[in-house]
């Protein structure tokens, strides 16, 4: 029996070794496929021979450049470039590339609207990685077996952010009902960006058009603000509250002492963001090292830093993805029909 256990060690390691030595020669399919206790070394392995990455994502600010950072100096000898941009134009860029048959990134991090009309397009595949056994099963978008096309890494959840010299704690809501009280009218601010649709939708879910057609007689004021110019409107005292606000957006400021609070609703609208592995990446091996890096721990501290939610940790509300259960042409037009409902609830 110990002859026979130290045999079958022996051809384990030989056939480790033989995967190793020949991984660079591997399909896009079987590296995207490979979860063996040596992936990490035939990914870094191969990545030092591909030499970069080429990496696009709607991540903004400081947290994709941290991202970046930190990538480098974990791994000095594979270069990372970055294309960033918004969502929209992301997209749009990906397209055109695609139609000119131009293969040139090899790993995306954006909203999950993107990734599905790329996995829809064909222009994504799946793959496997042993980090996936941390997130649960809500936050894998499944493909065959094992297989993910892209796996919930960081989310930016909608609340209700609000003045902390202007609404008093009484007045605070708690959930969606409390958002009709006498004392909010008036006082509050919407976005007639996608957040603002987001909540729309999600009011529809889980409350109604009854609910919705109530909310309209509370005197509330639109804005075509970001997300964050919508907070700062807030913090001044311009406007007094607003449902349509990130939680990670006003975390920053209550850090630096503005006078700002957030709560959740009962439901919160909940803006997710994955990573995924284009059909035709360049230099696969690098850029499974790096869709690792963001979905373990390196890339989720970074991005819990940065007041993200991260998908395996639970919270104390229940979150809501609006784009689930449809496909990319149904979330279009949902979101068409919820900003023809945001347009009516009050004046600009």
């Amino acid at each position: 029996m110990k002859i026979l256990n130290v045999t079958m060690v022996m051809i384990l390691t030989m056939l480790s070794y033989a995967w190793a030595q020949s991984g660079k020669s591997k399909t896009i399919e079987q590296l995207a496929a490979y979860a063996g206790p040596d992936r990490e070394q035939i990914l870094l392995e191969g990545a030092k021979a591909e030499g970069k990455v080429i990496w696009y994502t709607s991540l903004s600010g400081g947290s994709y450049e941290t991202i970046v950072d930190v990538f480098r100096k974990k791994y000095p000898d594979i270069e990372i470039e970055v294309y960033r941009a918004g969502s929209t134009d992301l997209s749009q860029k990906i397209l055109a590339e695609a139609q000119a048959n131009r293969n040139i990134a090899d790993a995306i991090e954006s909203t999950p609207p993107i990734l599905m009309l790329l996995r829809e397009k064909r222009l994504i595949r799946p793959y496997t990685t042993p980090v996936l056994k941390k997130y649960p099963e809500g936050a894998r978008i499944k493909a065959d077996g094992d297989q993910v096309f892209w796996v919930t890494d960081r989310e930016a959840f909608i609340g209700f952010g609000y003045n902390t010299k202007l609404i008093p704690p009484a007045a605070v809501p708690k959930n969606f009902d409390d958002l009709l009280r006498p004392e909010l009218k008036g006082k509050m601010a919407f976005s007639i960006e996608s957040t603002g649709d987001q909540v729309i939708g999600t009011m529809l879910k889980f409350k109604g058009k009854e609910y919705v057609n109530k909310f309209k007689s509370q005197g509330v004021k639109l804005f075509k603000l970001s997300g964050s110019a919508l907070r700062d409107l807030i913090i001044s005292g311009e406007m007094a509250s607003s449902p349509t606000i990130f939680q990670d957006h006003a975390l920053v400021k209550i850090e630096q002492g503005a006078p700002l609070g957030w709560v959740p609703m009962d439901v919160v609208p909940t803006n997710a963001g994955g990573s995924a592995l284009f059909a035709k990446a360049p230099h696969p091996h690098a850029a499974l090292l790096l869709i690792d890096f963001i979905i373990g721990a390196d890339g989720q501290g970074i991005l819990e830093k940065f007041k993200y939610g991260v998908a395996w940790k639970d919270y104390p509300f229940k979150r809501y993805y609006t784009e689930r259960n449809m496909s990319s042409a149904q979330y279009q037009t949902a979101l068409k029909d919820w900003h023809k409902i945001v347009r009516t609830l009050g004046r600009q």
